[in-house]
């Protein structure tokens, strides 16, 4: 049964904190991609610098913050050289039906930005 949200002053500063508390772990240029890219499977390090188009160092750091947050995994192989695998952890999961309406919207918005020029 779907919860039905009330908009009261209350209601709505509390709307406003859930938001800045999730746009404080996943916002930023980066993240959502990151995690959308490892809905596909682990990947590596090298991988998803190449596949985000990311510099390593920034790369690190989002992961990190990633993986403090809870959703991602880190693994380091037992590889020479030292291989270090990402996954998404299940809490991550959570985030598939805003990641799905997010590209849904961005497609709308692109076929409108192409339709003004």
């Amino acid at each position: 049964m779907e919860k039905t949200m009330q908009h009261t002053d209350q209601a709505c500063r509390q709307g406003r904190i859930a938001i800045k508390d999730a746009l404080d772990v996943v916002g930023g240029k980066w993240k959502l991609l990151l995690i959308t890219i490892l809905l596909g499977g682990k990947k590596r390090f090298r991988e998803l610098s190449r596949e985000a188009e990311i510099s390593p160092k920034i790369l690190s750091k989002e992961l990190q913050e990633l993986e403090m947050d809870g959703l991602v995994d880190r693994k380091v192989c037992d590889t020479r050289p030292v291989t270090v695998e990402y996954s998404l952890t299940p809490y991550s999961q959570g985030l598939v039906e805003v990641l799905t309406t997010l590209e849904k919207w961005g497609h709308t918005h692109r076929e409108r930005a192409i339709s003004l020029f």
